[in-house]
């Protein structure tokens, strides 16, 4: 099997570097000298490698290249190449840890395939900063990166998670804050608790916490800075939900393209109850429209 049975020996080493999220005194203290001895630094951003070194004290020896989400497919072979000539390859992104929502996957799956050594300097992260300064449950949780830029598709993803029992954590761009916290407060729920950390160890670091609804109405005055989202799990215990909020949601469910007996399969799975209960509302809904006693808010 690739990968498990040694590196080759003469290869060199491919290094993922973690880089400082906001302050830079948060840089793990083994960077500096990776920085000063790789025989090849591969960063997301030249420039802010620039700063970074400059900041750090450190001056490079080795060869600068760019690597980033739009040469990544290209760049890969080359410096799969360095790696095979025994060179050291240090890799960087713009903050955080490489390959977590950052270019880095696709150099190390093909590191890994070539049984090249892949070791880490393990450094901050957004995701696991936001996470214990959330103030929610922090035993199991996911990482669902930035969700779709199409208001549909956030929707549609949305839906896919509205089960998930574990915490979730999510990036966002500022300028999307409010439409998303928007749609999670209408897939999760208005009550569902979040809190929308922002310019983490930065000098205006801000932690906001509250109800999604609460939160879609704060980030609608407006929002700066880097945003990762901590969401709660969907509770193991079934939602105090009366039918007329079950029938809401299997109508958003179905108006967004899903059949009902999916919707309703949905719906009881993030409310915690059985689906049956939730077709029987539906149900009811349906009846009470075509009788004219519901204001003709049921289901057609």
């Amino acid at each position: 099997m690739t990968g498990t049975t040694g590196t080759t020996p003469s290869a060199g080493t491919l290094v993922l570097a973690g880089t400082p999220i906001g302050d830079v005194a948060d840089a793990p203290p083994r960077l500096a000298t990776e920085l000063a001895t790789a025989d090849v630094v591969a960063a997301e951003d030249t420039r802010r490698l620039r700063r970074l070194t400059q900041a750090l004290g450190v001056q490079t020896t080795g060869r600068v290249v760019s690597y980033f989400e739009g040469n990544e497919t290209a760049r890969t072979p080359e410096l799969v190449e360095a790696l095979e000539d025994g060179k050291r390859v240090l890799l960087v992104t713009d903050a955080g840890m490489p390959s977590v929502s950052d270019p880095g996957y696709r150099l190390v799956a093909a590191a890994v395939e070539k049984d090249i050594k892949v070791t880490a300097v393990p450094g901050p992260s957004a995701v696991l900063t936001a996470l214990a300064l959330s103030g929610l449950p922090v035993d199991r949780f996911c990482f669902e990166g930035f969700l779709p830029r199409k208001g549909g598709e956030r929707l549609g993803k949305l839906r896919e998670v509205a089960g998930e029992r574990r915490t979730m954590v999510f990036f966002e761009a500022p300028h999307r804050l409010d439409d998303t916290l928007a749609a999670m407060a209408e897939v999760f729920g208005d009550e569902r608790r979040a809190a929308v950390c922002r310019e983490l160890t930065k000098t205006y670091e801000e932690v906001k916490r509250g109800p999604l609804k609460a939160l879609a109405e704060w980030a609608a005055e407006g929002v700066r800075g880097e945003i990762t989202v901590v969401v709660e799990g969907a509770s193991d215990a079934p939602q105090d939900l009366d039918p007329a909020e079950l029938v809401r949601r299997v109508q958003v469910r179905e108006e967004a393209g899903e059949r009902r007996k999916e919707a309703i399969a949905a719906v009881a799975a993030e409310a915690g109850l059985p689906k049956r209960d939730v077709f029987d509302a539906v149900v009811a809904a349906k009846n009470a429209a075509r009788t004219g006693s519901a204001d003709g808010k049921g289901l057609s």
